[in-house]
């Protein structure tokens, strides 16, 4: 099984996404957003970003 984005309402009304792995576990959460659109937006932008994303130490 994939990954998947969720998009939540959190206990101050505000809109977040998460990045649930195959296996259910959270990996990322994103930031508040205060419509429900903005979270999916906010989703939408890591899913571009990580497409080819490197992995450089620092």
């Amino acid at each position: 099984m994939s990954g998947k984005f969720e998009i939540f309402e959190d206990k101050s009304g505000q809109f977040r996404f998460r990045l649930k792995a195959g296996n259910g576990e959270v990996v990322a959460t994103g930031e508040a957003y205060t419509t429900k659109a903005g979270a999916i937006k906010g989703a939408e932008a890591v899913q571009r970003a990580a497409d080819g994303a490197t992995i450089v130490e620092v």
